[in-house]
């Protein structure tokens, strides 16, 4: 499996000046912001996608926008890559490097510049950790909207790259809502500020372009984001349905009915017994399937919405309907959700898929994806954002055993087809990367990949930014 995907071939002339280059950067950043000895690179030789490991050239760790752009001007004049890092928790790979690669790592900026209060606004460099931004602010009763389940570690940085999202991205949407300006230092040292507290930014979108980019248009060292203020209440409800199909019909027939709660998560039996046993969130195990529900507002505006849901949910003949009746039931709730990939770590290795579904296709495509991993004979655990039809199939797998891996990655690329095929796409929050380079051309024909390549090549001439990544590598240069 770990030769199952390619990488671009290290350049012999930049591994062959590696000491030069390392001598370079030493003068460009302090001792403790360089990492060149071997042991200690290991830790960045990968990201949440561990399948794939690349030991990179040297690491450097910035700790402001100026040396940051000091080493991207230093780079770009050697034609070095540069392979940029958060928290190196992506689920697709990218921010795995190459060996003639500088991972550039923004975990030394890690400061809350500005909080707005009058405008809602809070400036933030890259390496701010993503629950961070609403502790700051929550006493005064804000919140930043964006959850990725990885909040409590992922940054800002790696957000705006991948365009995150997570459970209340039903109402409140994905970073690229909540983003409103950010400061990019392109790949020759040049530094820009797109967008900033206003609403909108007159000209071009090229914020909403940066946004979900993944690292090749440039290195975002500080965002601007939204804040928005606490809802009045918010009531989590849990649904249990006996099979998938019921529990993903009763979405979609929710959505179409105009109800729009603050979050709809999906579990499925096997999902359920795995977080269940994590988190103890009291998740009935009599069940097929469970919808997490969430409702906000004035009481009398949670028990209408929910009244509604409640009647939709029977007409899917729903087997279990529970109220969370506490603030500490309700935050079990979301433990036993948010712990869902860390508790399926603890049985068994697994590929997280990222396919994403329109709602009406929810039931057929679980089905199908239970056919396929069974196919393969392996197991399959279900959690996902299934408010916006953005699917988390867990494959999981023997990772010691090459044959098993071979089938789960086999098994993957079949699901995301498959969400492609039913009128979804590839990637819903979790980005491209490498796991999913190769299925672009099964979504996109290939005068789409040269436009995007194209855009790339105008911010990045070089290619040298997060090489390996989003485009098949046989059509690199086309552009």
């Amino acid at each position: 499996m770990a030769e199952a995907i390619s990488f671009l071939e290290p350049r012999a002339d930049v591994l062959a000046r590696r000491s030069a280059i390392v001598a370079d950067l030493a003068d460009l950043l302090a001792p403790e912001c360089l990492i060149h000895e071997a042991r200690e690179l290991v830790p960045f030789e990968t990201d949440a996608f561990v399948s794939y490991r690349r030991v990179p050239l040297a690491v450097a760790l910035p700790r402001s926008t100026a040396e940051v752009a000091a080493v991207m001007k230093y780079c770009h004049r050697y034609g070095i890559p540069v392979v940029p890092r958060g928290a190196g928790t992506s689920l697709s790979g990218g921010a795995i490097p190459q060996e003639d690669a500088v991972v550039l790592g923004l975990s030394k900026m890690n400061r809350i510049l500005d909080i707005d209060f009058a405008n809602r606004t809070a400036t933030v460099q890259a390496g701010v950790t993503n629950l961070s931004v609403s502790e700051s602010v929550s006493a005064d009763g804000f919140f930043y909207a964006p959850d990725p389940s990885s909040q409590l570690a992922c940054t800002i940085g790696g957000n705006v790259g991948m365009n995150s999202g997570g459970a209340h991205c039903l109402k409140y949407g994905v970073t690229t809502n909540n983003l409103l300006g950010v400061k990019l230092v392109l790949s020759d040292g040049t530094i820009i500020d797109l967008g900033g507290k206003a609403l909108d930014a007159a000209g071009y979108d090229l914020l909403g372009l940066v946004c979900g980019s993944e690292g090749q248009l440039g290195i975002v060292t500080e965002a601007t984001v939204r804040l928005i203020a606490k809802p009045e209440g918010a009531r989590p409800v849990l649904f249990g349905f006996d099979t998938s199909e019921e529990a993903g019909a009763c979405v979609a027939d929710v959505i179409a009915a105009g109800i729009v709660p603050v979050a709809i998560e999906f579990m499925d039996k096997q999902a359920i017994e795995i977080c269940e046993a994590f988190a103890h969130a009291g998740y009935p195990l009599d069940v097929g399937a469970l919808l997490i529900v969430e409702v906000e507002g004035s009481e009398a505006e949670m028990d209408d919405m929910l009244k509604s849901i409640v009647d939709i949910a029977r007409s899917h003949n729903v087997k279990t309907v529970r109220e969370c009746q506490s603030a500490t039931e309700a935050a079990l709730i979301w433990k036993g959700r948010k712990s869902a990939f860390g508790a399926t770590g603890r049985i068994a290795d697994y590929i997280c898929m990222d396919g994403t579904v329109p709602l009406s296709q929810l039931s057929y495509v679980l089905q199908k994806t239970t056919e396929i991993v069974d196919r393969y004979g392996l197991r399959v655990a279900n959690v996902f954002h299934a408010g916006d039809g953005n699917m988390h199939p867990l494959i999981l797998f023997d990772a010691n055993d090459p044959e098993e891996a071979a089938k789960a990655e086999a098994a993957g690329n079949d699901i995301l087809r498959l969400c492609v095929d039913a009128g979804g796409c590839l990637t819903g929050e979790h980005g491209v990367g490498i796991e999913k380079r190769d299925l672009m051309r099964h979504q996109y024909a290939q005068v789409d990949l040269y436009q995007m390549m194209a855009v790339r090549a105008a911010f990045d001439p070089g290619w040298i930014l997060n090489p390996s990544k989003v485009f098949p590598l046989d059509g690199r240069n086309a552009a």
